[in-house]
C-alpha cells in the first residue's frame, strides 16, 4: 500500500502482509518496537477483562461460560414469551469481506421488504460481519443506519494512511500500513448508547450476538458475548463493544491491531487482537460455541422446534480470472486474497458438515459470479451502492438460498445461487 495521504486505493483483504514482509524483516533490526506489555502464555486461561468476567471464551476449546449463556437464553426466552418458545430458532451467521459487506446489508435490507426476515435467537459475526451484526441482530428497525453505513462511507472512513515517506521511515516502528481511527470514530456515531440498551433489551430476552476476534499472540480465536457486554452496566461497556468491533475488522499489517486490557493473577496486561478472519472467515461452530448441547442438559425443558441457519458469506466464492503483474505488491496481494477466499469456502464446508449432523436446516448466501463491476478501492461507494442494490433486489423477490457449500450441489439439484452457468 504505497501512496500519498489524499490517494485512494483498492485495500484487498490482507494483501498489504506480504508486500511488506520483506522490508520489515530488513528493518526490524535497526528500529526500536513499541513496547507493550503481552498476556504470558501460562496466564492465557487466566485472562479476564476487569469487572466483566465470563463475557468472551476461547473458540477452540469448550466454554463452560458459552454453554451456560446458551442454557440461561432458553430460560430467558420462556420468560419473555410468558411460558412458550418461539416455534422455530433461527441463526445467522456473517462473514468478513470488507466493502463487499453492502452485500450482506444489501440481501438483510430486501429481507426485510420480502416480509419473509425471521427474528434471529443466535447473530455471529467476523471482521465486516461483525460490524453488520448488531443491526443484524437488532432487525428492520435498524435496517435505515444499516444501509447508510454499508451505502455512504468512503475509505477515508475506514483508515488512513500516512505518506510514502513516513511510511517508509517509520517502517520498523509502526504496527500497520494505516490506522483505523476514522474507523473508530464511524463506530461512535452508529453505535450509541441508546443502541446499545436496545442490544441489552434483546439479551435478556434470551437472544445472543457473539463476534470473533483473534488474539494474535496466542493464535487463537476470542468469541465475544456482545450481549452480556451490553447488559453488563459497567460503565466501559459502550467503550469495550466499539473496541471488540474494531478488533473483529482490523486486518493485521494492513491495519493497526487493538489493545485490550486484561488482568490475570492480580496484573495488567495488553492483548493484540486483530480480524477475526485470521482464524475464521465466519463463525458459528467452534468448539467453545457447543450452544445445540443444551438440549442434552435440559432435557425435558429444551424446545424441539425446528433449528434454520442463515450463512451471508459476503465474498465470491468461486473462481475470478484475473491477469497479474509480475510485481511482489501485486502477487502477494493476489495469493493472500486467494488464501482467503478458500479459506472462507472450507468454513462453509465445515458448518456445512455439523448442521446436517445436527439436523440443522442449512442456507447460503454468496456474491454472485456474474456481479464484477470494477472498483476503485475497498470501500468504494459507487461499488457498494450497486452492491447493495443488487442484493437488496435479490432478497425483496425472495433469495433462493444455496443448500449447499459450493460445488457441493448434487447432480440432480438445481444450480446455486450465482453459481457459473446460471
Amino acid at each position: 500500500m504505497v501512496a500519498g495521504p489524499k490517494k485512494r486505493l483498492r485495500l484487498e483483504p490482507r494483501f498489504i502482509a506480504l508486500a511488506l514482509l520483506a522490508a520489515l524483516l530488513l528493518l526490524q533490526g535497526c528500529m526500536a518496537l513499541q513496547v507493550r506489555h503481552p498476556l504470558p502464555e501460562h496466564l492465557l486461561d487466566q485472562a479476564q477483562i476487569a469487572g466483566l468476567p465470563g463475557i468472551r471464551a476461547w473458540g477452540d476449546s469448550l466454554s463452560e461460560g458459552l454453554e451456560q449463556t446458551a442454557i440461561e437464553s432458553i430460560k430467558q426466552e420462556l420468560a419473555a414469551n410468558h411460558g412458550k418458545f418461539d416455534p422455530e430458532a433461527n441463526f445467522l451467521a456473517l462473514s468478513g469481506g470488507g466493502g463487499d459487506g453492502a452485500f450482506g446489508a444489501g440481501i438483510l435490507c430486501g429481507w426485510t421488504e420480502a416480509g419473509t426476515r425471521p427474528r434471529f435467537k443466535l447473530v455471529t459475526g467476523i471482521s465486516t460481519g461483525a460490524l453488520i451484526a448488531p443491526f443484524a441482530f437488532l432487525g428492520p428497525e435498524y435496517d435505515a443506519r444499516l444501509k447508510e453505513a454499508y451505502t455512504t462511507i468512503t475509505d477515508k472512513d475506514i483508515y488512513v494512511v500516512p505518506s510514502l515517506v513516513k511510511l517508509v521511515l517509520n517502517l520498523g516502528r509502526i504496527e500497520g500500513a494505516a490506522s483505523t481511527q476514522p474507523l473508530a470514530e464511524l463506530l461512535e456515531r452508529l453505535i450509541d448508547a441508546n443502541m446499545l440498551q436496545a442490544i441489552a433489551v434483546e439479551h435478556n430476552k434470551g437472544r445472543r450476538l457473539l463476534v470473533g476476534t483473534t488474539q494474535l499472540d496466542a493464535q487463537r480465536q476470542v468469541i465475544w458475548n456482545m450481549g452480556a457486554i451490553a447488559a453488563s452496566g459497567h460503565p466501559d461497556a459502550l467503550k469495550l463493544f466499539r473496541q471488540v468491533l474494531r478488533a473483529s475488522a482490523s486486518i493485521p499489517v494492513a491495519f493497526n491491531p487493538m489493545y485490550i486490557k486484561v488482568k490475570a493473577a492480580g496484573q495488567e496486561y495488553d492483548e493484540m487482537h486483530v480480524d477475526g478472519g485470521v482464524r475464521a472467515e465466519v463463525m458459528l461452530y467452534e468448539d467453545a460455541l457447543k450452544l445445540f448441547t443444551a438440549r442434552k442438559i435440559l432435557g425435558s425443558l429444551a424446545p424441539e422446534r425446528p433449528r434454520k441457519l442463515y450463512l451471508i458469506r459476503n465474498a465470491q466464492v468461486y473462481p475470478e480470472y484475473e491477469s497479474i503483474k509480475p510485481h511482489i505488491a501485486k502477487i502477494g496481494s493476489r495469493a493472500i486474497t486467494s488464501l482467503t477466499k478458500y479459506q472462507g469456502v472450507g468454513d462453509l464446508y465445515r458448518i456445512y458438515v455439523l448442521a446436517q449432523r445436527d439436523g440443522i436446516d442449512y442456507n447460503l448466501a454468496f456474491i454472485p459470479a456474474d456481479f464484477h463491476p470494477k472498483r476503485a478501492s475497498e470501500f468504494d461507494t459507487k461499488y457498494m451502492n450497486e452492491e447493495f442494490d443488487m442484493a437488496y433486489n435479490q432478497a425483496r423477490a425472495g433469495y433462493r438460498w444455496s443448500k449447499y457449500p459450493p460445488g457441493f450441489e448434487p447432480a440432480n439439484s438445481q444450480t446455486a445461487p450465482g453459481k457459473p452457468g446460471r
